[in-house]
């Protein structure tokens, strides 16, 4: 049974896996740790009943989970801080891009049961899309995981070599989904909407498109089937996109990001 959490970093991912895990249907029940050197940053988060503070070591304490939600080039660092204080049985996590379980495991002295975590910000809500890797792990460890961020969000497990692709596609897709609702939205007000009302209107747009798709597992092509007709001004509209290049820009875009956290991790 996990009793404990720490999360070390409450920066804007560490902090909404901490209320997502509060606020969730099935919320977590034990005691949530999380660290930042500006306390008052995340003093918020008292008001979910998590515990803040600034000492790293004293979080991990009696963690039977360890979140490492830091950036890449301070994980070593924090692990020769937090790594004598771990469990036997405490499970290690790092949110960091391009830095891989091996890496992490050769950090914290040979660890072993070490999972590489992506979920994106709308965790906070519970519908965050959580893509996890597993290192040297045994499957009672994989449940606790994903027993751990199913109820907030879709788990999905998959070969590590596709985290830094998760991390584009999950956790960078959610700003490219939030920037099409901002130009909708942009769009809306053009053709008269009050902008409160045109976000809005635009919002659920999207959010019953996504549920189309989820929930009836149907291909965005076939959806797009039913609501453009000869001749009509869905299809006219659509054509006019694309002749903008707006397909080729957002995968462009995808492909950037890629590009980028290929080239970070080549770096090291």
């Amino acid at each position: 049974m996990i009793k404990k959490i720490a999360i070390i970093g409450g920066g804007n991912l560490g902090s909404a896996i901490a209320k997502g895990l509060k606020n969730a249907k099935k919320p977590f029940e034990g005691e949530i740790a999380v660290t930042r050197r500006r306390v008052h940053l995340i003093k918020s988060l008292e008001q979910d009943g998590i515990i803040v503070g600034k000492d790293n070591v004293e979080a991990t304490k009696n963690a039977d989970i360890v979140v490492l939600a830091v950036k890449p080039y301070q994980l070593k660092d924090i692990l020769d801080e937090i790594s004598p204080y771990f469990l036997e049985k405490t499970i290690l996590i790092s949110l960091a891009a391009g830095v891989d379980s091996l890496q992490i495991s050769e950090m914290a002295g040979g660890r072993k049961g070490i999972f590489r975590v992506m979920p994106n910000t709308a965790i906070s809500i519970g519908e965050s899309m959580t893509c996890v890797s597993a290192f040297q792990s045994t499957e009672e460890q994989d449940q606790i995981i994903n027993g751990l961020f199913e109820p907030v969000g879709v788990v999905q497990f998959i070969p590590e070599e596709l985290m830094a692709s998760a991390t584009v596609l999950a956790a960078c897709g959610i700003a490219y989904a939030l920037r099409f609702i901002r130009a909708a939205t942009q769009g809306g007000v053009e053709i008269g909407f009050g902008s409160e009302l045109a976000l809005r209107i635009a919002s659920q747009t999207v959010k019953g498109a996504a549920e189309l798709i989820i929930q009836d597992k149907s291909h965005p092509e076939a959806e797009i089937d039913k609501v453009t007709t000869p001749r009509g001004i869905t299809i006219s509209g659509l054509n006019e996109m694309e002749h903008q290049g707006f397909s080729s820009a957002l995968i462009k875009g995808v492909l950037t990001s890629f590009e980028k956290i290929e080239n970070a991790g080549k770096k090291k």
